[in-house]
């Protein structure tokens, strides 16, 4: 079974950075492509970025491009996600997920999820 436990969401200003990290128990960790998504509130959850199991393919929504950057380490079994310039409308839960990387920019291409962490940005 394979576990993944979000941290590092916080309440920040317009314009602030932050870096989420994914916690991935299992020794399969660099088998999996793993991504981001998030939710607002009332919102369906949408894609963020992921990455390849080698980190050599990354992806990002239209939204976040340019200002988040992903990133993964595969001997600490941990995901990132480090995210500049933050904008109000970037605030939600955001989750990290671990899949086969067939299909990684949509929810169904993942098998395992983490239980999310808030990121709250003010204007």
């Amino acid at each position: 079974q394979v576990q993944l436990v979000e941290s590092g969401g916080g309440l920040v200003q317009a314009g602030d950075s932050l870096r989420l990290s994914c916690a991935v128990s299992g020794r399969t960790f660099s088998r999996y492509a793993m991504g981001w998504f998030r939710q607002a509130p009332g919102k369906e959850r949408e894609f963020v970025a992921a990455i390849s199991w080698s980190a050599g393919t990354r992806y990002y929504a239209d939204s976040v491009k340019g200002r988040f950057t992903i990133s993964r380490d595969n001997a600490k079994n941990t995901v990132y996600l480090q995210m500049n310039s933050l904008k109000p409308e970037d605030t939600a839960v955001y989750y990290c997920a671990a899949g086969n990387g067939l299909n990684s920019k949509v929810t169904y291409g993942y098998n395992y999820w983490g239980q999310g962490t808030q990121v709250t940005v003010s204007s």
